[in-house]
């Protein structure tokens, strides 16, 4: 595979480099604002606007690996494979109407800080401190390893460089503004990042689909029966993988756990490490819900389509059957080189940084965030100063980049990265949840979630390597059963929180649920089910907006235009429930 270095233009170079100044300007000037104490480094003194912290998220979880892993999944199994990561709209919604509100009320530095809030005694203690190192290293490194790996390849196509320059080259550009300006230049060059991505992709799409190969758009649809089987939203028994082959390795099994399990039994059921440090870093709850909620609307509706757009092309160009046993998370950066030319190069390059830089900037924040918070001012040096703690903040970001440089070296496969992550944890979601809403569960609820989900998932590594075959879904889906009644046995067996606690949590957080032990009062606000209602509207205006939009653009006009309607629709009903009390 050769580079396409020698087809740059000085234009391309120019933009580069501006791009790049931009950032490294961004990072110098925020830095005194992060310098005075680590509230500011790390949720921006609690200042951040709505439009301002909502964009971020959404550039957060737009990394270089995503369109990659996208036109890998779309190629070889097809558009329905994305209910891995759609799944998650019916817990950010949740997020939108219940958890925005909450996190922004608790006013926490970190998420793990939250636990000794809920909990007390030496057991929340210890489930702060791991959770964080966990979470900051273990997790925190392979979701960097392979934001990375995904840049490398991006390197490889574009410049022809090895790997191990491509990672030095792309961390030291990253960890430079990062440990400069904290959280206030992160989602300053997030807002900018995003646009530049998003750009970057229709742009690709327009020269694409309007090249002489695809024919324009009419050509595009008229070409779309020869790939009709990777266009299916929704898997059945006779469709993907056959349930003869076994129903539990079937392409059926793996939608169905995409659709009805993963949302509730991640660790970001109640809204997630980086997505909270943004709820928390909000001017007031509000801006936290309106900041999550126009996270929800760009992520799953606006920015997704182009990216399938062109994996779906990239079929018509690269057939799937000549090409089965090439990395097919490649061919997205293949139709780059084949469509674009001089002076858009740099562009479709710039869009591959941004959408690195946001989401690793973001991760090394995060990580720095618990090691500072939750492990060395909690148990190691409690009474330093804030200039200290800033300081230590930026030796911890600048460890947590070395790591996770070691780790991209060991993640070819992203997507299949992307699975194995989820079962980490997958169990722990419901414990959760639930924290919110009763009184029962203790400290001891959760780490023995934590603990049973990571048990498992290393028992069923051993059990799948001694047995010489492939770790599956249907291996990874056993930790949720194991987990979920193992602290449902233990919340029984051990002693529930202190009256106290749970009071001083319930006075401070006004949360739902079963409260009895605490207070019998009845709070002035919507009731619990009032605002689930607002939720199932709210999942049905994401999901039936991304279908609607889906259908359309690949030729389904007539339920395009319907599941489009009832998209506004339900919008509609959801402004009069809020806005007008009805």
């Amino acid at each position: 595979m050769s580079n396409i270095l020698n087809s740059f233009s000085p234009i391309d170079w120019i933009i580069i480099f501006s791009y790049l100044a931009v950032t490294i300007g961004v990072g110098l000037y925020f830095t005194k604002r992060a310098s005075s104490n680590i509230t500011d480094y790390f949720v921006s003194g609690r200042n951040l606007p709505w439009w301002l912290l909502g964009t971020s998220m959404v550039a957060t979880t737009f990394a270089a690996d995503t369109p990659l892993v996208i036109t890998g999944w779309v190629r070889s199994e097809g558009i329905w494979k994305n209910w891995f990561w759609w799944n998650y709209i019916f817990g950010h919604v949740l997020a939108v109407f219940l958890f925005a509100r909450l996190w922004r009320r608790a006013e926490v530095l970190t998420d793990n800080e939250f636990i000794e809030l809920r909990y007390s005694g030496k057991p929340a203690a210890f489930l702060r401190g791991f959770k964080a190192l966990y979470f900051s290293t273990i997790y925190n490194f392979i979701v960097m390893g392979w934001v990375i790996s995904a840049m490398a390849k991006v390197f490889g196509v574009f410049f022809g460089v090895e790997t191990y320059i491509a990672i030095v080259v792309c961390l030291a550009i990253a960890v430079f503004y990062t440990t400069l300006s904290g959280i206030w230049g992160v989602a300053i060059t997030d807002f900018i990042q995003y646009f530049i991505a998003l750009f970057g992709s229709i742009v690709l799409v327009h020269f694409v689909i309007n090249s002489p190969e695809i024919g324009g758009y009419s050509g595009f649809l008229s070409r779309l029966g020869e790939v009709e089987s990777n266009l299916k939203f929704f898997m059945t028994p006779s469709t993907g993988t056959p349930v003869d082959q076994g129903f539990f390795s079937s392409s059926f099994f793996s939608f169905l756990i995409f659709i009805s399990v993963i949302w509730w039994s991640s660790h970001n059921a109640d809204g997630g490490g980086y997505i909270i440090q943004r709820m928390s870093s909000a001017k007031n709850e509000n801006h936290a819900v309106a900041g999550t909620a126009w996270f929800v609307i760009n992520h799953y509706i606006i920015r997704l389509w182009p990216w399938v757009l062109i994996a779906v092309a990239s079929l018509l160009v690269f057939p799937y059957a000549e090409n089965s046993n090439a990395d097919q998370e490649v061919y997205y950066l293949l139709m780059i080189k084949r469509f674009l030319g001089p002076g858009l190069l740099g562009l479709l390059f710039i869009t591959f940084l941004a959408a690195f830089m946001s989401t690793i900037t973001t991760h090394l924040n995060w990580g720095s965030s618990y090691l500072v918070n939750d492990i060395y001012k909690r148990f190691i040096e409690k009474d330093r100063s804030d200039r200290h703690y800033v300081m230590v903040s930026r030796i911890f970001t600048i460890i947590i980049t070395i790591l996770a440089g070691i780790f991209a070296f060991y993640i070819k496969d992203i997507g299949k990265a992307w699975i194995f992550l989820w079962a980490m944890s997958a169990g722990i979601g419901l414990v959760l949840i639930l924290r919110w809403f009763w009184w029962r569960i203790n400290a001891w609820s959760e780490i023995s979630a934590l603990g049973s989900s990571i048990l498992t998932i290393l028992i069923m590594i051993i059990y799948t390597n001694l047995k010489g075959i492939s770790l599956e879904l249907k291996h990874q889906v056993i930790v949720i059963p194991v987990s979920i009644s193992t602290w449902i046995i233990t919340t029984y067996f051990t002693s529930p929180e202190p009256v106290e606690k749970l009071q001083k949590f319930y006075n401070k957080i006004k949360p739902w649920g079963y409260w009895g032990p605490v207070t019998t009062v009845t709070q002035d606000r919507d009731s619990l089910a009032r605002v689930l209602i607002n939720w199932a509207l709210g999942v049905c205006v994401v999901l039936a907006g991304m279908i609607g939009i889906g259908k359309l653009l690949l030729g389904e006009f007539s339920l395009g235009i319907v599941l489009f309607a009832f998209s506004i629709i339900c919008s509609f009903l959801i402004y009069l429930r809020i806005f007008t009390n009805r």
